[in-house]
């Protein structure tokens, strides 16, 4: 179909990918598939350990959906990512890279509010202990993931409308190896400045209005350990938030650079590699994050896996 007869309505794109040398390919698809099934074990094997009842806390709760938010997350890119290092077809839908944009952006926004829920969850552990139980009880906790996922949900059915509204005509192929807003609205035959300053400006608010909730609970949180007197206090206080800390500076760090950077110094190389570890390296790492540094888990884990051993002799003497 023609607009003024001479250019043509966009129904398919073509993502382009990491690399255009076809001779690494099969090195990356590799590579790329050992990384996404230690994201699918590591996390649903985390989610399995914190079901532990010993763990039936808000901290592990919180782990346990944000276990579950990496999984969708990185499914959401790497299968079709892993298709097309194989495959000479690299053409995604106008449909679905309309759903893939949906996920992506109201996964990665769920779990910025997921993560601030996260710093309150260690706020209250820390500052005031002994009200903890009754100010994280169930309810409450059940109310921040929903939130969490609400307001996600919110932010990516605006961007992703909003995108999709402007018109794509001439080139269809996205440098980049998934559908993302940055490559995408750079396809569109309108000026999109003013639509790259409303981007910059949600952006600013999905990513800063969490990060700030963060930062001010870990003021909070910082000065309460200074202040006990008893080092193993502190060191312990300081090894529940470490690993939080860890995942925050990683995924904030990442998505920042990315939607924060002045048009004038967005590379699309650049882009990709920090695209590569908040969707795929990162969700590999926080399983091993959590649980590494983490007695409980461990415990928790040698508990699963004695009760499996267990259970196997018994069956064999039956």
């Amino acid at each position: 179909m023609g607009i003024g007869g001479n250019l043509t309505v966009v129904t398919e794109f073509i993502l382009l990918g990491l690399s255009n040398h076809r001779e690494l390919e099969v090195p990356l698809f590799s590579i790329y598939l050992l990384f996404y099934a230690i994201t699918l074990t590591g996390n649903i094997l985390l989610i399995t350990i914190t079901m532990d009842p010993a763990l039936h806390t808000p901290m592990y709760f919180f782990l346990r959906v944000l276990s579950f938010l990496e999984i969708c997350y990185t499914s959401v890119t790497v299968p079709k990512m892993l298709v097309n290092f194989l495959s000479e077809d690299k053409s995604i839908s106008y449909m679905g890279c309309f759903v893939q944009m949906y996920f992506l952006l109201f996964l990665g926004a769920s779990e910025c509010f997921l993560l601030a829920a996260m710093a309150y969850d260690r706020y209250v552990a820390i500052c005031n202990p002994l009200r903890y139980r009754l100010i994280m009880n169930r309810m409450v906790c059940l109310s921040l993931a929903v939130l969490s996922w609400f307001s996600g949900n919110v932010v990516s059915l605006v961007q992703t409308v909003w995108v999709f509204t402007l018109p794509f005509c001439g080139s269809n192929k996205i440098n980049y190896f998934f559908c993302d807003i940055p490559p995408l609205i750079k396809l569109s035959c309108i000026d999109t400045s003013q639509y790259e300053m409303q981007l910059f400006t949600a952006a600013i608010l999905v990513i800063f209005t969490p990060f700030t909730l963060i930062l001010v609970s870990y003021i909070f949180i910082i000065s309460t350990i200074l202040k006990m007197a008893s080092a193993e206090g502190r060191h312990k206080a300081f090894s529940t938030c470490s690993s939080h800390l860890i995942v925050v500076t990683l995924y904030y760090g990442c998505s920042s650079l990315i939607y924060l950077r002045p048009n004038s110094i967005n590379l699309p190389d650049s882009n990709k590699v920090l695209s590569l570890i908040y969707t795929t390296v990162t969700p590999t790492l926080n399983p091993f994050i959590y649980s590494l540094r983490n007695k409980e888990v461990k415990e928790a884990l040698r508990r699963i896996l004695g009760d499996m051993i267990k259970r196997k002799i018994f069956s064999h003497r039956k």
